[in-house]
Formats: structure tokens, sequence, C-alpha cells
């Protein structure tokens, strides 16, 4: 690859270290329900969305565990969160975004989590202007690790998946990528993936900043 013409954001751990507050705050609402908050049954959900999330829900807790609710408990306590606080991207996504916008490298967001809250929480941070537009989970049919969402990125914006670069934390982004025969760079979150799925990334970098000379050398 060249010069991409076009580069794919994951949202949550990528863009903003919203797993982390998700989580905590969810933290706080589970013993209301009766059940007990273990970091590691959080980690093994992190990624993961659909039928398998709630197959991994029902190992954890049992089938009787609430899901939605409980979701949209903590999804209502986050908002109200970011609306008082605002938010801040992780470290060097705003460098990676500054950067792109002076190279003219079209940026958009493709995320699991629903395209209004994803608006929200960009314009929150202040950075929604960065982005041409927004996929989000509500608008496919399948979850990562399923290409869907990706294909359908590179299609909105009539660009080859060969020629053009996703960034991803998680196991599941990174093999939805992968599948979809497009190149993906991971910058864990909570969770580093296993070595056999970053073998898959084309570079892991600690935070975004590493992107950016990433492509710098591939451009030059």
């Amino acid at each position: 690859m060249d010069t991409p013409k076009l580069i794919i954001f994951d949202m949550d751990g990528l863009l903003f270290d919203t797993e982390r507050m998700f989580m905590n705050l969810r933290a706080t609402i589970l013993p209301k329900y009766g059940y007990e908050h273990r970091e590691e049954d959080y980690l093994r959900t992190v990624g993961v969305s659909g039928t398998l999330l709630q197959t991994i829900l029902d190992d954890i807790y049992g089938p009787d565990y609430p899901a939605a609710e409980i979701t949209n408990e903590t999804r209502k306590l986050q908002m109200d969160y970011i609306r008082t606080n605002g938010l801040e991207p992780k470290p060097g996504i705003r460098n990676l975004l500054a950067w792109c916008r002076k190279e003219n490298l079209p940026c958009c967001v493709a995320s699991s989590t629903q395209a209004k809250y994803v608006d929200e929480f960009l314009t929150a941070a202040g950075i929604r202007d960065y982005f041409s537009f927004i996929i989000g989970g509500d608008e496919v049919k399948l979850t990562k690790p399923d290409p869907e969402i990706f294909l359908l990125t590179c299609k909105k914006a009539k660009t080859e998946p060969s020629d053009t670069i996703v960034l991803e934390d998680s196991e599941n982004g990174i093999l939805a990528a992968y599948n979809g025969g497009i190149p993906v760079i991971c910058i864990p979150d909570l969770k580093t993936p296993r070595a056999e799925i970053l073998s898959k990334a084309a570079a892991v970098f600690e935070t975004a900043d590493g992107v950016i000379e990433w492509l710098k050398n591939r451009m030059s």
C-alpha cells in the first residue's frame, strides 16, 4: 500500500477510553440486580456483540441475566457523565486526526455502538468534524468478526478495501478487518489481543502517535 484513501476508526477503546468507563459504571449497577462485578468477566465481552455476546453473558451469569436492562441503565449513566463532563480522546488521537486532515486523508468511524451515540461521543469530544461519516452497529446485520461493517464503510466511501486502513483495539475488530481484506493497525486497550490475532495486523502501537510515523514511512 502507498497512500491510503480512507482511514476507518473504531470508537470504544480506540478513540476513547469508554470501555473502561462503561465497565466501571456497570460495576455499580450489577449488585442492584444481584450480580457481582469481576473485571475478568467484563474483559471476555470486549469487542463482542450480538448473539456471541449473549452466549458469553449466559455462560457468566446464567440465562436469567437481564442484559438489556443492565446495558441500558449503564449507558444512561455513561451518557449523563459525558454530557456533564465532556470526553477526552485517548493519547495521540487528536494528533493523528490533525495530521490526517493536513494530509487530506479521509477519516470515518465504524463502531458496534449505535450511530446516535457515536455521533454524541464525537461531538462531546470536539472531534466530530474530522470524520466524513459514521457507520453504527445498528446499520449492519452481522457483528465483528464478520467484516460487514467495514465493507459497508468502504462501499459508502467508494474506496477499495485494499486502499483502506482500519484502526482497532479488539480481537474481533482485527479479525473483522482481516476477514474483509482490509489492512488493520492495532492499538490495544483493556485487553491485549492474543499473539495469533496480533499477527494478522499490519502494525501494533501503544498510542495513535505511532500510526502517524507508520503512515509517513509508507507515503514517503
